[in-house]
């Protein structure tokens, strides 16, 4: 695996309107300058009818209204998407469908979410899940994880360049996709469904790696989007766990230099890699259990 030229997309740091110079004082007094990641409003409506106002750096608006959607449960794959429209001056997306979708009786049903910003799930999300049947035969060498891994470190990223974002990258077993990020996980999350979705790409043979915890929304939404194996640096919920193992999700955790933990679906993973050649980072002092 190489960098940033593998994937078919990824964020540009370099855009201006994804970050600002700040001055402000370091530790020892001085005057500094920063990059500081810049969010907006987007507001989503469907049809015509305003949805929700969600705070993003907004660098893939179209994937972002659509996933969102899709997420949710507003709209399903057998519904014919006409346009999705972005107008950045007032800060609107607008996805037109062929046949209007009713959601009212969802947004009654609509609940709070763990995410960063504020999230919605709705009831009759967690029944499709209770339903879903991820794709059978797939797996995940440690050869893969680990080369995943290090390249999600180097590649060029609003992260690296001024922090408070969360990345996720979309993998066909050890191949590289889509990388997106976002100020909130689950907005990075609904990009890449997005993007599958008007791509016509399935959840076979996929890794979905973020940076974020592996929360119970963070699992609803890989199996929403059909894939098996959900990759994180970070830690784990309790629900998160559990509703992994209910639908026998791949879940790997703590995933840093030679370390990981998996706490459900453990027999897609398969062995193969020579440790003597895998590098790994410090440990953290404190942590109990941990990988």
């Amino acid at each position: 695996m190489s960098n940033t030229q593998d994937f078919l997309v990824v964020p540009n740091p370099q855009d201006p309107r994804l970050t600002e110079r700040v001055e402000g004082i370091s530790h020892d007094g001085l005057r500094v300058e920063t990059s500081v990641t810049v969010e907006r409003p987007l507001t989503l409506f469907l049809n015509g009818r305003e949805i929700v106002t969600m705070m993003t750096i907004c660098d893939y608006p179209e994937y972002l209204a659509v996933g969102y959607l899709l997420n949710q449960n507003m709209l399903s794959e057998t519904d014919e998407i006409l346009g999705v429209e972005y107008d950045e001056d007032i800060e609107t997306v607008v996805v037109r469908t062929a046949t209007e979708t009713n959601f009212e009786d969802k947004l009654k049903k609509k609940t709070l979410t763990s995410g960063c910003a504020q999230g919605t799930v709705f009831g009759d999300v967690m029944e499709k899940f209770e339903g879903a049947v991820l794709p059978s035969g797939s797996v995940i060498k440690t050869s893969w994880l680990y080369a995943l891994t290090k390249q999600i470190n180097t590649v060029p990223s609003l992260y690296l360049e001024a922090g408070a974002i969360h990345g996720c990258a979309l993998y066909e077993e050890d191949r590289p996709l889509l990388y997106m990020e976002d100020v909130g996980r689950h907005n990075a999350v609904d990009k890449i469904a997005g993007y599958m979705y008007q791509h016509g790409i399935t959840g076979d043979n996929k890794i979905f790696y973020t940076t974020g915890r592996l929360t119970s929304e963070m699992v609803i939404k890989t199996v929403q989007m059909g894939i098996p194996i959900l990759v994180s640096r970070s830690g784990f919920t309790a629900w998160g766990v559990a509703l992994a193992r209910q639908v026998g999700l791949t879940l790997i955790g703590r995933a840093k230099g030679r370390r990981f933990i998996a706490l459900a679906g453990e027999d897609r993973i398969v062995f193969d890699a020579d440790m003597s050649q895998i590098t790994d980072e410090p440990r953290r002092a404190g942590r109990k259990g941990a990988a």
